[in-house]
């Protein structure tokens, strides 16, 4: 009879290891390699390697964020994980000084974040998908975090990092013909000579998907449906970005409610449905040119909403509905990409029975302490949050502008509240529990 397997304990569980707890565990790495008291910590991916936004990694797609709001640098200036370290090592930093760009290439970050995760693997199990978080029979500050093949990792605290899930109307279901935009480098190689393909959304992915499709099949109609009356574009001027300033968590977590509103209506062209300006105009000029032409491919309906999505035998049918006039435009399409958005994932759903013991306020939302601790008072045991944030620390609070501050934030909390004497029975300690006393 094989021998039971030890149960490992751990000061953090990262639950998803995408750029924000790619950051987290670079800070532990980083803070245990300072020599102060180490923190345990290991991370759980469902991927089967590290990945972000591999289906909208378009070859001219340029980061909207500039390259020093990398994993560390507003955290940790001196880091050997920033993104000017992996440049030195590719031999690249000087063609990159010369290139006198602040934003690099989407393809070239995803590259910086390999490198990044390739030097922590060490904390990371991928192929590892949450099952659940139960808390452990007799010890208040003790997790187990289960996977869905039977892992058991037992955790002082959990740390969410899982990302946003893809948001699509109501009614709307993805097929072979109907896709969300993250799927569409996955996808787009089966797509042979379409006549017609349809965008829906006016952000940012939307625009470069349309580009991307008017590029990819030059004989094709492309259609861009949107709300808006045109691509509106985003507000990246200097007095704007200051929404993105660590500073300006702390002013929004302790604003009234009415004005966190106010700033979210104030600000959301600064992240949200907007597009870069050099985008918008070279979309525009190709409408124009095409009107010059007298061959009109790429089609923008304005102000336009789709009212009706069905399949039929050759492809797609879809009614599109003008805002202002009622008229009704019937298009078929080989193929309709969705840009519409993500939303955060729910933490909850692998709670259980904790998820009782999360509060939330009047509007049902999750309360969440300035530490991105979700506040349970009745749990010992750390729950942190890294995204689904906005509503109490503002729009920077999940984004990558501050992922290096965030992250250290997180450390410092779990820090402080780290007891000197464990208050856990000697059985669960880092030792280990025989998995067959408690399973």
């Amino acid at each position: 009879m094989p021998e039971p397997q030890e149960v490992p304990v751990y000061d953090l569980v990262g639950v998803g290891f995408g750029p924000s707890n790619l950051a987290l565990a670079i800070a532990v790495t980083e803070h245990n390699a300072g020599g102060g008291e180490a923190v345990t910590a290991h991370f759980l991916e469902r991927q089967p390697r590290f990945g972000w936004h591999r289906g909208m990694l378009l070859d001219n797609a340029t980061m909207q964020v500039s390259f020093l709001k990398d994993l560390v640098t507003m955290r940790n200036p001196a880091s050997e994980f920033s993104f000017l370290s992996y440049l030195h090592s590719q031999g690249r930093l000087v063609d990159f000084i010369n290139h006198k760009n602040l934003f690099p290439l989407r393809i070239e970050f995803h590259d910086y974040l390999e490198w990044s995760a390739a030097k922590v693997d060490d904390l990371v199990s991928y192929d590892r998908e949450v099952a659940g978080i139960t808390p452990v029979p007799g010890a208040e500050a003790l997790f187990d975090v289960r996977t869905t093949d039977g892992q058991v990792l037992r955790a002082r605290n959990v740390v969410f990092g899982t990302g946003l899930r893809p948001n699509l109307p109501e009614g709307v279901t993805v097929s072979d013909r109907i896709w969300h935009n993250h799927q569409l480098l996955h996808r787009i190689d089966k797509v042979s000579d379409p006549e017609r393909c349809i965008v829906v959304g006016a952000g940012q992915s939307a625009a470069e998907v349309t580009a991307f499709l008017h590029d990819k099949f030059p004989r094709a109609e492309v259609c861009s449906v949107f709300a808006r009356y045109g691509y509106s574009p985003s507000d990246d001027s200097s007095f704007a970005n200051r929404i993105f300033d660590p500073e300006a968590v702390d002013a929004f977590y302790t604003a009234p409610e009415d004005v966190k509103r106010r700033l979210m209506d104030y600000h959301g062209n600064t992240n949200y449905s907007a597009v870069d300006l050099d985008l918008i105009d070279d979309l525009y000029r190709r409408v124009y040119r095409e009107k010059v032409q007298g061959v009109q491919r790429l089609r923008i309906f304005n102000a336009c909403r789709p009212i009706d999505v069905i399949e039929t035998e050759s492809g797609v049918r879809m009614a599109i509905e003008s805002l202002t006039t009622g008229e009704k435009t019937v298009l078929d399409a080989d193929l309709v990409v969705y840009s519409t958005g993500y939303r955060p994932a729910d933490p909850t759903s692998l709670l259980g029975e904790l998820a009782a013991k999360c509060r939330r306020d009047e509007q049902g939302r999750l309360r969440i302490e300035r530490d991105y601790r979700l506040v349970t008072p009745d749990v010992k045991a750390g729950l942190y949050l890294q995204g689904g944030t906005e509503h109490s620390h503002g729009i920077t609070s999940s984004l990558l502008s501050n992922t290096a501050v965030r992250v250290g934030e997180i450390l410092r909390s779990i820090l402080d509240r780290r007891e000197p004497s464990l208050d856990w029975p000697a059985e669960y300690a880092v030792s280990g529990v025989k998995a067959e006393e408690w399973a």
